[in-house]
């Protein structure tokens, strides 16, 4: 194969560069987030975790509103969890279903439970970052874990959640431990494409904190002291700004060496896919709704791997449609990046407990998002 053309050419040649580009970015974050998350052991290690003697005491935080059927399914599998002191506390934000008798029956059954009821939005703010607050200062206990109503450990024989995430405490210096929350499995596509973006996003926030690099975490499942929550006027710079509680407040107070991961089963939560398309759409537009208060060197960090897959796909096709490059060149980068990205996917997935069929179809997920997401970003949700 004679190739003197792409050197003698300078559109071929840049064409064939930025193609190059792309798979590079493209295995080097395949290979720097998926397979090494897959490989993060952690400070879920047994050897790692504290004794029972020294297992310190725990708040669960949740803010409800109007979750009377969620509070009533799965409440109780954070009441019974397996752990010597911990209480849960519920904030009954403005609820107009039957969510306080839901609780008030729970709290007669269950001494740890504290319930908390708004009737009156004092301060006017949307959102949940008020009720959360109440919360956090009616919390006893220094380590507090964050979930939402709908949410469930994963692992609903042993009930360890609470135990398991407060292994990532191993240091004293530790203020902020990420978990994992998946999404419930069904086979469709559309569940199908909910694994994915979830599985993006996961690897995406706990990848950069195995990294030194965190940024935010899923309050779906979350721990931070309240100290540090205290310290830093909890949500106090955005409050007006209705979603990223979690987020938000993760992407300010969280540093290399005070944040950590947690990745063992028994953290994982779970929680229902949404039911319809419109709904996941709004959930993915609240989710990113605070993205573009990010710092921009973390805009342009989050912006490598679309634009990877960008020049990857469209330059190698224009060298394709110009015959620049012979097919058996295109074909064998092709085999490469797609071979590499189902490999590290697939270790990331498993670590993550997804199902296979998740990563076999991930190149083709990869250009549906490519295109959503652009969408999601020129189409948000208004800061206000």
């Amino acid at each position: 194969m004679d190739f003197t053309h792409v050197l003698t050419d300078p559109c071929t040649m840049v064409f064939t560069i930025l193609f190059a580009l792309g798979l590079l970015i493209l295995c080097l974050y395949y290979g720097i987030f998926f397979f090494r998350l897959g490989r993060y052991k952690g400070p879920s290690r047994k050897k790692n975790s504290p004794s029972p003697a020294k297992l310190p005491p725990v708040s669960v935080v949740l803010a409800a509103q109007n979750d009377g059927d969620w509070l009533r399914q799965n409440l109780v599998y954070l009441l019974e969890q397996d752990y010597p002191d911990f209480e849960v506390v519920v904030v009954d934000y403005l609820s107009t279903d039957e969510t306080q008798y839901i609780l008030r029956l729970l709290a007669q059954n269950y001494s740890r439970l504290k319930v908390v009821t708004l009737t009156n939005n004092a301060n006017g703010y949307q959102g949940l970052k008020y009720p959360f607050s109440i919360g956090i200062k009616t919390a006893q206990n220094d380590i507090l874990l964050l979930a939402e109503p709908e949410c469930i450990p994963m692992d609903t024989t042993q009930f360890n959640w609470i135990r398991s995430m407060v292994s990532g405490y191993v240091h004293d210096h530790i203020d902020i431990v990420l978990g994992y929350c998946g999404i419930a499995y069904k086979p469709s596509l559309f569940n199908w494409l909910q694994q994915y973006d979830n599985l993006l996003y996961s690897v995406e926030y706990l990848g950069s904190a195995i990294l030194r690099a965190p940024f935010t975490g899923n309050g779906r499942n979350l721990s931070y002291r309240r100290s540090l929550f205290l310290k830093n006027d909890g949500f106090i710079y955005h409050y007006n700004i209705p979603d990223g509680a979690d987020d938000m407040f993760v992407n300010q107070n969280a540093r290399p060496r005070n944040t950590a991961v947690v990745l063992s089963p028994e953290s994982f939560t779970l929680v229902q896919p949404q039911p319809t398309l419109r709904q996941w759409h709004l959930y993915r537009r609240h989710r990113v709704s605070t993205h573009s208060f990010y710092s921009l060197p973390l805009k342009l960090r989050r912006l490598l791997p679309p634009l990877g897959i960008l020049l990857f796909y469209l330059f190698g096709a224009l060298l394709l449609a110009l015959a620049a490059l012979p097919w058996q060149i295109l074909a064998a980068a092709l085999a490469l990046k797609l071979a590499w990205q189902i490999v590290a996917t697939a270790a990331a997935a498993r670590r993550l407990a997804v199902k296979p069929v998740v990563y076999i179809l991930s190149p083709l997920f990869e250009i549906y998002f490519l295109i959503a997401n652009t969408f999601l970003s020129l189409f948000p949700l208004p800061k206000k």
